[in-house]
């Protein structure tokens, strides 16, 4: 067990770090104002780099390392800030992914390399209006004609929504109950009768574009289905990667307020003393300090465990649930010890508390982590239907 990153793993982190914090900040700011998604041009930048398909087959376009690896880049990113984060997050922790392991041979080359070089988005569309959390619910129909499968239904809550170039979309391809039906098609943007909704404004994740999608007899053919009916199970084991996604991303916003909070406990000064120097301060500053920590190690533990395949779901809703909520906490105090600069739009602060409390939400909330978590302890899954 080594819990020192390796010369190539610490090249890679410098490379992001550097990259992120040279280029992304004014960027991140700008996206924040318009609540605009990274332009194209950035994407492709991204991509020309190696930043996007960090872990994804070599044979598709990618770098061929580990979820660890691009775990490390999501990170450098998302401390800047979630929305330039998001095409890397997308790339290397969502529904590509899901595509590389269970799409046929000619999706994944058709799909996967336009992702790695910066030229494509492919977004997860799960939700529902009355399937989030119950997602074995979901409406949408697909049904196989032939070589075709038509779509038709609406989605919810769609981060990417109405901007991704393709979609991942979670429906139901057969009669069987509950999840024995479930399965996921890729649709591209373009396809006639796929639309979408107007654009979600939400508390944060400005920058992240969010909108339902409808479905109105969209004929895809039927090599895009990427896993068919009764592939629930499937699907979920692909989640787990996203879910320490979602992690790192929230872990970030931790991360990035503790060393701006550092800095300016250090460089203010009240009753002719730095803020540092009073004992309150450092006992918070140690408190916060522990807590990323703990995260990140949970995080790197679940990737590290999965090697190049999908994290455990007890390592992954660990991992999310301790981060979601410690994120919260440490931008919260972070805020309070900055005062009225923690709570000024002219600086990060606000911005990461905000986007903090999204990421417990986004990707399965921090009480269904829990409920994961107990069902992993005692072996076996609890039916919420049941009173």
């Amino acid at each position: 067990m080594d819990f020192q990153l390796n010369e190539q793993q610490v090249e890679l982190q410098e490379a992001a770090r550097r990259f992120a914090r040279e280029t992304l900040p004014t960027l991140a700011q700008e996206l924040e104002k318009t609540n605009q998604p990274v332009p194209h041009e950035m994407v492709k930048r991204y991509g020309g780099l190696g930043f996007l398909g960090i872990n994804v087959d070599p044979a598709y376009g990618g770098l061929g390392l580990s979820n660890l690896e691009a775990l490390l880049v999501v990170e450098e990113f998302a401390k800047i800030s979630g929305a330039v984060a998001f095409p890397v997050f997308e790339a290397c922790a969502g529904p590509v992914k899901a595509i590389e392991r269970f799409g046929s041979e000619t999706l994944k080359q058709r799909a996967i390399p336009p992702v790695c070089r910066g030229e494509a988005i492919i977004a997860i569309s799960m939700s529902e209006a009355e399937a989030g959390t119950a997602l074995t619910d979901l409406r949408t129909r697909g049904t196989i004609e032939g070589d075709t499968v038509v779509l038709n239904g609406a989605k919810r809550w769609c981060s990417g929504g109405g901007h991704a170039d393709a979609y991942l979309v979670y429906c139901r391809l057969s009669d069987a109950p509950g999840a024995k039906g479930i399965g996921a098609v890729y649709v591209e943007k373009d396809t006639p009768g796929l639309s979408f909704g107007q654009p979600e404004t939400l508390m944060g994740f400005r920058g992240v574009p969010s909108s339902d999608i409808y479905l109105e007899d969209v004929r895809v053919p039927l090599d895009n289905m990427v896993v068919p009916a009764g592939g629930f199970s499937k699907l979920m084991e692909a989640f787990d990667l996203e879910r320490c996604g979602n992690a790192t991303m929230s872990l970030a916003q931790a991360a990035a307020a503790l060393e701006d909070v550092l800095e300016y406990v250090q460089e203010r000064k009240q009753f002719g003393r730095a803020l540092v120097e009073f004992q309150a301060v450092q006992i918070r500053l140690a408190e916060m300090k522990m807590k990323v920590e703990a995260a990140r190690l949970l995080i790197h533990r679940a990737a590290a465990n999965a090697a190049n395949g999908h994290p455990s779901i007890l390592d992954s809703s660990l991992a999310k649930c301790y981060a979601n909520s410690i994120s919260r906490e440490v931008t919260g105090d972070a805020m309070q010890l900055m005062g009225a600069y923690g709570y000024s739009s002219e600086f990060a602060m606000e911005r990461r508390l905000r986007d903090a409390w999204g990421w417990g939400i986004a990707g399965g909330a921090i009480d269904i982590q829990k409920v994961n978590i107990a069902s992993a302890m005692v072996g076996r899954r609890f039916d919420q239907r049941r009173a």
